[in-house]
């Protein structure tokens, strides 16, 4: 008993320590968005700031067209998800109830795509967008998005959790199957379809890199792209401003997250179910 009990002692310490460095620097964020420069630089470690100002966040609010950058970024976030969901219901339906010839090389294929480096598609997705003239607009950023191999294979494993007697019965008295995926299907998997569009939702909300190869004009930057504008490379960096856009950028994906985050566990926990 004293050894189980050590045991979950260490357990728990390690946890503790674990969870403590995760949340270390979203703290050390919001302290240093509520400080001044001076404060910072002399005390960065320290947590508490000796004044908090809002002087940060009404600096950003004033000085940049964060409205702007939060429209911009909203629009393809919310834009990618859509497509995104759409896409994952409609393959994930596809492999689970239509049997065809060569359905388990393609699905094994789809999951294949987890392992190549984003560094690889970089260069062939730039000059598909250049040559269709997307560059610099945000659909150049959405379209080659549309699709994600991890949103098919979570549907797909949600999906064959779902009894085929159901599927099987719906097509017996006459329903097409685009009316059985939205009045049947759909219904008992959209505590999934919640989860999987909060993912991909905050996913395409903080993308950065894909968007600034892309995205020029500082009219149709992101919130992500707007943080490097207070960072200079000479030193005059204005980091509690950083910060305080940093953590305006976090609001909205941290919300998303807290709200539906059991939705997100049971999503994961469910794709187990069944190979």
């Amino acid at each position: 008993m004293k050894i189980n009990l050590k045991k979950e002692l260490i357990g728990h310490i390690i946890l503790i320590i674990s969870l403590l460095i995760c949340l270390w620097p979203i703290v050390f964020l919001i302290s240093a968005s509520l400080k001044d420069l001076n404060q910072i630089f002399q005390y960065p470690l320290n947590p508490l700031p000796e004044n908090p100002s809002l002087s940060n966040y009404l600096t950003v609010l004033d000085r940049f067209p964060i409205f702007q950058f939060t429209g911009n970024t909203f629009f393809i976030a919310i834009t990618v998800t859509l497509f995104k969901i759409i896409t994952s219901l409609l393959a994930g339906f596809g492999f689970v109830y239509y049997r065809f010839k060569g359905r388990e090389l393609l699905f094994n294929s789809m999951v294949l795509t987890f392992f190549i480096p984003m560094s690889v598609l970089i260069m062939p997705n730039y000059l598909l967008i250049s040559s269709l003239g997307l560059l610099d607009t945000p659909y150049g950023v959405i379209l080659v998005e549309i699709v994600d191999g991890m949103g098919i294979y979570l549907m797909r494993q949600t999906m064959r959790s779902i009894p085929k007697s159901i599927y099987e019965c719906a097509i017996l008295e006459g329903g097409s199957p685009l009316y059985i995926l939205w009045h049947i299907i759909l219904p008992l998997v959209r505590p999934s379809v919640i989860s999987i569009s909060i993912m991909f939702f905050i996913n395409a909300w903080n993308e950065y890199f894909w968007p600034l190869l892309i995205l020029k004009s500082k009219t149709e930057y992101t919130l992500a792209l707007a943080l490097p504008m207070f960072i200079s490379a000479e030193g005059g960096s204005e980091w509690g401003l950083a910060m305080a856009l940093a953590v305006l950028t976090s609001i909205l994906p941290f919300i998303l997250f807290i709200i539906c985050q059991k939705y997100i566990l049971n999503t994961f926990i469910q794709s187990g179910v069944k190979g």
